[in-house]
C-alpha cells in the first residue's frame, strides 16, 4: 500500500470512510502464531513495547529495531491465554517470519507458525464502525484501544490510536465471503482500492507501510514514539532510544505540512533554503479542501508555523493530526 498524491477516488469509497462504515479487504497482509513457554519473553526482548504487561485478550503494537534503532518492522501484538496472535504490516509476513525464525536460540522454548492461508484480514474503518460490528455480536463501541474479542470465530481488534482508526479483523477464510456480505448487508461499504483509505490516514497523520514505516527512520522520527515504552528492559536498539528521548536528542519529527498545490512524495523539503526533509506522503483532502503532505522534518523547522517550501511549491508546517474525527 504504496502512498499515492493527488488521488482521484471513488466518492463512495470517501464518503463511506468519512461518514458512515467502509472495510478494505487486506489480502497482502498476513497472521503468525508465537506458541511455547517463551513467547512473551522472546517478543519482549526484541521489540520496543512492553509486551509482558500486555493483559490478556488485549493488542498492542510495537517496533522491531536495528542495532541503530531504525525501523525493520511494526506488528500488532495479541496476547491470547496459549498464544500470541502477530498482525503485521500489509507485505510485510514473509519478512517478519523470517526474522522471528531467525532469532529463536537452541534454548528458546517458541513456536512460529506462518497461519496466512487458514484466515482473511480486513479493517473495518468509519464512524459507524462499532455499530456494524454490534451487528454482528461484538461489543467494542465502549472498549478501551486495543481491546480483542472473538465472536464465532472471528476476531476484531480495536485499533483507535494506530493506522486509520478502525477495528483490525481476522476471518477464518472459510467464513470469509459470508462475513463479507454480512458486513455489505450491514451497510458497510467496500473500498474498490486504496485511494479513499490513503487520503484518510494522511488526514489523521498516521505513518504508513512505505512510507514512514521504512528503514529510512527510527520510531520516535516516524510517528511512533508511543509504541516504545520507557521503563522496560534491554531490546536491540532500545540504547539508542532510550538516550534520546532522556535527553532530548530526537533531532527530526513526523510532521503535516499544508502545501500550496501538488506534493510528490520524496520532494525535499527546506527551510529559509536548506534541506529539512522530505515528504513521505502527499494527498488532496476533500473534507479540507487542502493538498496535504507528511514529512520527517528537522529541528526546528519542525515546529507548526513554519513556512516550508516543496519542490515548485510553498507550504506551512501544521500540526497533526489534520482531522480529529
Amino acid at each position: 500500500m504504496e502512498p499515492l498524491v493527488e488521488l482521484v477516488t471513488d466518492e463512495a469509497d470517501y464518503a463511506a470512510l468519512t461518514q458512515s462504515a467502509a472495510f478494505q479487504v487486506r489480502p497482502d497482509a498476513g497472521a503468525l502464531i508465537l506458541a511455547g513457554a517463551d513467547r512473551v519473553d522472546f517478543v519482549q526482548r526484541m521489540t520496543s513495547n512492553d509486551v509482558l504487561r500486555l493483559p490478556q485478550d488485549r493488542a498492542a503494537v510495537t517496533v522491531l529495531t536495528s542495532p541503530v534503532a531504525r525501523i525493520l518492522a511494526v506488528f500488532t501484538v495479541v496476547k491470547r491465554a496459549a498464544d500470541l496472535l502477530i498482525l503485521p504490516e500489509v507485505g510485510r509476513t514473509a519478512d517478519l517470519f523470517k526474522h522471528l525464525r531467525g532469532q529463536i536460540f537452541f534454548m528458546d522454548q517458541v513456536t512460529v507458525t506462518d497461519v496466512n492461508p487458514e484466515f482473511r484480514r480486513l479493517r473495518l474503518m468509519g464512524p459507524q464502525a462499532a455499530n456494524v460490528l454490534a451487528l454482528h455480536g461484538f461489543e467494542l463501541a465502549d472498549a478501551p484501544d486495543g481491546t480483542v474479542q472473538t465472536v464465532d470465530g472471528v476476531t476484531a481488534v480495536k485499533q483507535m490510536g494506530y493506522d486509520v482508526p478502525g477495528y483490525e479483523i481476522l476471518v477464518p477464510i472459510a467464513q470469509a465471503d459470508r462475513f463479507l456480505a454480512s458486513l455489505r448487508r450491514a451497510h458497510a461499504h467496500p473500498l474498490a482500492d486504496d485511494r479513499a483509505y490513503h487520503m484518510r490516514r494522511v488526514e489523521w497523520g498516521r505513518p504508513g507501510t512505505g512510507a514512514e514505516i521504512t528503514d529510512a527512520f527510527s520510531p520516535l522520527e516516524a510517528g511512533l514514539a508511543w509504541a516504545c515504552a520507557e521503563n522496560k528492559g534491554c531490546y536491540t536498539g532500545q540504547e539508542i532510544i532510550a538516550r534520546q528521548i532522556t535527553y532530548d536528542k530526537v533531532t527530526k519529527t513526523l510532521v503535516g505540512i499544508t502545501a500550496d498545490g501538488p506534493v510528490d512524495p520524496g520532494a525535499e523539503v527546506l527551510a529559509d533554503g536548506r534541506s529539512v526533509g522530505t515528504v513521505t506522503s502527499a494527498v488532496f483532502s476533500p473534507s479540507l479542501g487542502k493538498h496535504l503532505a507528511l514529512a520527517v522534518v528537522k529541528r526546528p523547522a519542525n515546529v507548526p508555523g513554519t513556512a516550508v517550501t516543496l519542490g515548485n511549491g510553498a507550504g506551512i508546517v501544521a500540526e497533526l493530526p489534520f482531522i480529529t474525527e
